[in-house]
C-alpha cells in the first residue's frame, strides 16, 4: 500500500495538473510513480524536466534505460526495474540486453564501460577514481557524456528513493531483482 496518496483527477494539486497531463499524454496512462510525486508540484516538475532533458542528451534512450535498470537493481527498486525494462524495450534493447544491463554487463564495450562506471557511482556513493573516469574515456566517452552519465545515475537514484520510500505500487510488468532470482 502506498505511503502517500496516488493523486487522480479529483485530488491533483492545481500546480501539478499541466505536468501530469503531459505525462499522461506521453505514456497513454498516468504511471503510479508520477501520481505519487504529483503530491509535490515542485518534485513533479523537477522529475519530469530531468527526464526530458536527459531524453535529449547524447547518451541516447537505450543506454539511459540500461543505466536505469542497473541502478534500480542495485537499490532494490522493483518499480523502476519494471518501468525501465519496459521502456528499454521501447528504446530498442532486447530483453536479453536489458537483463544483462541489470547485472551490469553488455557485449558492447562502450555500454559495458558505462554500466561499470554507473555501478561504481551507486555502490561507492559517487566516490570514483581517476582510473574509473579514464576507463570511460578509453571507451570513447567525452566530458559531456561523463557528466550526463552521472546525471542519469542521480535522476534514477531520486526515482528509486521515491518508489521505495513511498511504497509505490508497480504498474508495469514485473521484473525480478537479481537478489530474488
Amino acid at each position: 500500500m502506498p505511503r502517500v496518496e496516488l493523486v487522480d483527477a479529483k485530488t491533483v494539486p492545481a500546480e501539478s495538473e499541466a505536468v501530469l497531463k503531459d505525462i499522461t499524454s506521453t505514456f497513454g496512462a498516468t504511471p503510479a510513480m508520477f501520481r505519487a510525486v504529483a503530491n509535490s508540484p515542485a518534485a513533479l516538475k523537477m522529475m519530469w524536466a530531468g527526464f526530458g532533458a536527459l531524453g535529449e542528451g547524447r547518451l541516447g534512450a537505450k543506454l539511459g534505460e540500461q543505466i536505469a535498470v542497473l541502478v534500480a537493481d542495485r537499490n532494490s527498486c522493483e518499480y523502476c526495474l519494471a518501468a525501465h525494462s519496459a521502456l528499454g524495450r521501447k528504446a530498442g534493447a532486447s530483453a536479453h540486453e536489458m537483463s544483462e544491463a541489470q547485472a551490469g554487463r553488455s557485449q558492447d564495450p562502450r555500454t559495458e564501460a558505462a554500466l561499470t562506471f554507473a555501478a561504481k557511482v551507486v555502490e561507492n556513493r559517487a566516490h570514483v577514481t581517476d582510473a574509473d573516469v579514464e576507463a570511460l574515456r578509453t571507451a570513447g566517452f567525452d566530458d559531456e557524456e561523463v557528466v550526463e552519465l552521472v546525471a542519469h545515475v542521480a535522476l534514477n537514484l531520486f526515482t528509486n528513493y521515491i518508489n521505495v520510500a513511498l511504497s509505490v505500487p508497480v504498474d508495469f510488468p514485473k521484473v525480478r531483482l537479481l537478489k530474488d532470482a
